[in-house]
């Protein structure tokens, strides 16, 4: 299955953001990547410069590949309402990212090889596919077997709630109340710019 697997904090310096999660080689060198990063003046980008740069920050966030990205924002395109909200609602409603949200993995990358590794629930049968869109009402756990598994517990402890999850500690799982608002997503991401990029 098709992944970045390259440098992640020399991606968040491109950046000049924690677009992972916390790092800290980003914090002590929140500048540019390479022998002139922080000294360089960089050269205006063009239009096309920055509509491309926010879709690539969108697709190391969430951590897809191209051509996944592009067929969730032709789903997006289709849906009713603004494109560039249903493109990050559909991004948000993928189940390696809800496994992140309810706080079951403390990364996209790591809730992504649970769920490969066929740790996850989805409404009580077992799934490999992190891809999978997960719905309103659909209630996604960890198997049996795995909720003694150190990784999990420890991320539980500390998780951060979110409106649109409701969790059951007791039970180690997680109901997807419905899709986000954009105000509710916390992704530093100006979608319109996505969406202005794909449209020429």
């Amino acid at each position: 299955m098709a992944r970045y697997t390259g440098p992640r904090t020399k991606i968040a310096r491109k950046f000049k953001e924690a677009i992972f999660g916390p790092d800290k080689a980003f914090e002590r060198k929140n500048y540019a990547p390479g022998m002139h990063g922080q000294s360089r003046r960089r050269s205006k980008l063009s239009e096309y410069g920055i509509q491309l740069a926010e879709k690539q920050k969108a697709k190391y966030t969430y951590g897809i590949l191209e051509r996944q990205f592009r067929n969730t924002f032709q789903k997006a395109a289709h849906r009713k309402g603004i494109t560039g909200e249903n493109l990050l609602q559909l991004l948000e409603a993928r189940l390696d990212n809800v496994v992140y949200r309810l706080g079951i993995a403390p990364t996209r990358a790591g809730a992504r090889q649970l769920v490969g590794h066929c740790h996850i629930t989805l409404n009580g049968k077992v799934t490999n596919i992190p891809s999978l869109t997960v719905k309103p009402g659909d209630i996604i756990g960890v198997r049996e077997k795995s909720k003694a598994l150190e990784i999990i517990t420890e991320c539980v402890i500390s998780r951060t709630s979110f409106s649109w999850l409701e969790w059951d500690s007791s039970l180690m799982s997680g109901k997807f109340m419905n899709f986000p608002s954009r105000e509710d997503i916390p992704e530093n991401i100006k979608e319109q710019l996505i969406v202005e990029l794909y449209s020429k």
